[in-house]
């Protein structure tokens, strides 16, 4: 592992950073996720995610629940079902109805073999000791129980990181400046199943490729200032950086009326 990549681990899955900041509440999250609003095809995870529990029955476990995104959809459309939502950061659960709990993804308060089916929903990539976080899902499902985890390919979002690296070496004068920082990049979808499969025999990946097209730089704006929590990751004035890429953005908008982002990722369902 280079210096960059550990120091790039080390903020992605520092706790006191991921509970303060990041996640302290659900603003940047809440901006992260609403990108997908101008996605074509539009998935409507927390739906199929649904669709894929239909034959569950009993207790769901939501690991790094956020702002309760899958918890209370599931809570909606499968009230047969006890859902239980945990996340290690208290700030973000406050807007999350109960049952829920905070919780570490590699010791969770859930008795073994007691659960139906697992949820690890773009989380894993924050978690320390992932193989000991994959190995908590395998233990707290029965032995015909379900984990679903989802996360994003390595090449998801190219051009956003395109922006980023112009917009940073205009505010450094350096032609191109660094690249941001990327959260998945630790539980890449190509990684993932590898991960996995440690736990569990059967890993199917399903794959949800897409383009997102904006007309108004908003919110894309919205999607790269959502990662303040770690501006000093960046080797770049972050603010000046997320300016000039409005900039950019505006420049590029008028010029051919939209703004084109490749997207992937997917979710991956998991049995022993």
């Amino acid at each position: 592992m280079t210096e960059r990549s550990a120091a790039h681990d080390a903020a992605v899955t520092d706790r006191e950073r991921l509970t303060g900041s990041a996640y302290n509440g659900d603003r940047d999250l809440a901006a992260r996720q609403s990108l997908y609003r101008w996605q074509t095809p539009r998935y409507d995870l927390p739906g199929m995610v649904a669709e894929r529990l239909s034959e569950v029955r009993g207790r769901v476990v939501d690991v790094g629940c956020g702002n309760g995104t899958f918890t209370k959809r599931l809570r909606r459309d499968r009230p047969d079902l006890a859902v239980l939502g945990l996340d290690l950061a208290p700030g973000i659960l406050r807007g999350v109805p109960g049952p829920v709990a905070v919780a570490d993804a590699t010791r969770l308060p859930v008795e073994t073999g007691s659960c139906d089916a697992a949820l690890a929903l773009h989380m894993l990539y924050h978690v320390t000791d992932i193989g000991r976080a994959v190995g908590e899902l395998a233990r707290v499902v029965n032995r015909d129980g379900l984990v679903i985890a989802s996360t994003n390919s390595d090449g998801d979002k190219a051009e956003l990181d395109d922006l980023w690296q112009r917009a940073a070496g205009d505010v450094l004068g350096t032609g191109r400046g660094p690249a941001r920082i990327s959260l998945s990049a630790r539980f890449s979808l190509e990684e993932a199943p590898a991960l996995l499969g440690e736990e569990f025999g059967h890993v199917e990946t399903i794959e949800l490729p897409g383009v997102i097209t904006v007309r108004d730089p908003a919110p894309v704006i919205a999607h790269m200032a959502s990662y303040r929590a770690w501006a000093d990751q960046h080797d770049v004035p972050f603010d000046a950086t997320v300016e000039r890429a409005r900039a950019l953005l505006v420049d590029h908008i008028d010029r051919r009326g939209t703004f084109e982002i490749r997207c992937k990722g997917g979710l991956l369902l998991c049995r022993r």
